[in-house]
């Protein structure tokens, strides 16, 4: 009878567990496509603004240039507008990349607090029980008379 429910509170802990991580990981992943899809499109409106001083306005260079650097160079953008916007365009690159690796940190200490922590108490309160109901289940040490001499 003992061998048959050995390990049942350690099966029903995997259970719990592997269930959790369901709920826990819809979240996530709806947090990752929602931050990542707000920080794709201001990411993408940074690369495709343009700023231009008087002078390259009146030399038409608006007309040039539009879309992402790439396509504006293609396009025929002058060098000087290229270069007045490329800081602010790489500062926008290196911001993107700040806010994905800041949200993987989130999404790493919440996967830790929501997840791993529970489970590891859940295991913890499993063991105490498991080691109290053991010591209860065993009768207690019987002194024999002729030991007492």
């Amino acid at each position: 009878m003992v061998s048959k429910h050995k390990n049942r509170w350690l099966r029903r802990w995997l259970v719990v567990i592997i269930f959790w991580a369901v709920p826990v990981a819809i979240v996530a992943i709806n947090e990752i496509r929602e931050e990542m899809s707000y920080n794709a499109v201001d990411l993408d409106r940074a690369l495709t603004s343009w700023n231009f001083t008087d002078a390259q306005r009146a030399a038409g260079a608006p007309a040039h240039c539009h879309g992402k650097p790439d396509e504006a160079k293609a396009a025929g953008c002058p060098a000087d507008v290229l270069a007045a916007n490329a800081p602010r365009q790489q500062d926008a690159i290196n911001e993107y990349s700040v806010r994905r690796s800041t949200l993987m940190a989130y999404l790493w200490h919440a996967f830790v607090g929501y997840w791993v922590v529970p489970a590891a108490i859940l295991f913890a309160i499993g063991v105490i029980i498991g080691m109290v109901r053991r010591a209860l289940r065993r009768p207690p040490p019987v002194k024999s008379p002729a030991n007492h001499g």
